[in-house]
């Protein structure tokens, strides 16, 4: 079975050389970097096949890490790159974005003060159209913004939106998550329109296998279907309740989800719309 894991971070030391954004020096998720071998060992251990390398917002609008990765081990990796839309140079460096070897497409964020504002006060609409022009699948971080990328995927049907971590905020723990859930299944009846079933543990207080989860979980599965669902795990986020292996056997042993839908979600579903790997 294909274990594609669709959220995870690499990142080197902050150097002069290679300075991370301004004000991001307690952004990241662990003291000491983590490297692209790290991560496979990682994989390994937990029984993951492939991974979406995403870079972490500390690296700005880098991809340079995630992509040598991906170029090192092309069999194992694949990125979703990052792009600073409010950059001068960003609607250039999209027309070129399939250029680069390994390179899926592109995941924007919409959750934080600096960038929170962009879907709604202009600044991200030059995007949308283009990366439907290019048919690059758009990765969306907007847990505060599920109705307005709602209108996003009705003006633009041929662009492909995947809801990061099924829509949750941070503050989406434990029994917050129905409500989340009943938001993100607004977009349900959009066809272009996919969730990433990722960073589960990340949303429940309780221990492995975080069961007060289930329900939000095969609610979403339900109503988007197992095409539309991919899973994931944000790993280098996990909470120490849970371990890469347990954020895998969460589902493939513990939610007593059927071997074709576990099929699906765990990887088929990805590929199949993706096209990676092939």
């Amino acid at each position: 079975m294909k274990v594609i894991d669709t959220q995870v971070h690499i990142w080197a030391a902050s150097t002069p050389e290679r300075p991370w954004m301004e004000g991001m020096e307690k952004r990241a998720h662990r003291d000491k970097p983590l490297s692209a071998e790290m991560v496979l060992q990682a994989m390994d251990e937990a029984g993951v096949t492939h991974a979406v390398l995403v870079p972490p917002s500390l690296d700005g609008d880098r991809n340079d890490l995630a992509l040598a990765a991906a170029q090192r081990f092309p069999d194992r990796f694949a990125v979703m790159g990052r792009l600073l839309i409010d950059k001068p140079g960003a609607p250039a460096r999209l027309e070129r974005w399939k250029d680069d070897a390994g390179m899926l497409g592109v995941r924007l964020t919409f959750h934080r003060d600096n960038d929170r504002p962009f879907m709604t006060n202009g600044v991200a609409d030059w995007f949308w159209p283009v990366a439907q022009r290019h048919d690059i699948p758009v990765m969306v971080h907007a847990p505060e913004r599920i109705a307005e990328v709602g209108e996003i995927a009705k003006k633009y049907p041929r662009l492909r939106l995947i809801i990061d971590h099924m829509g949750f905020a941070r503050e989406t723990m434990d029994d917050k998550a129905q409500a989340a859930v009943d938001r993100l299944l607004t977009l349900a009846p959009l066809p272009n329109v996919s969730v990433k079933v990722s960073a589960m543990p990340c949303f429940s207080s309780e221990a492995y296998p975080f069961r007060n989860l289930y329900d939000p979980i095969k609610r979403t599965i339900d109503g988007f279907g197992v095409a539309r669902c991919f899973w994931g795990t944000d790993y280098s986020r996990l909470p120490d309740s849970c371990n890469y292996r347990q954020a895998v056997t969460m589902f493939t042993e513990e939610m007593g989800l059927s071997n074709s839908d576990l099929e699906a979600v765990m990887g088929d579903s990805f590929s199949r719309a993706m096209g990676w790997p092939t």
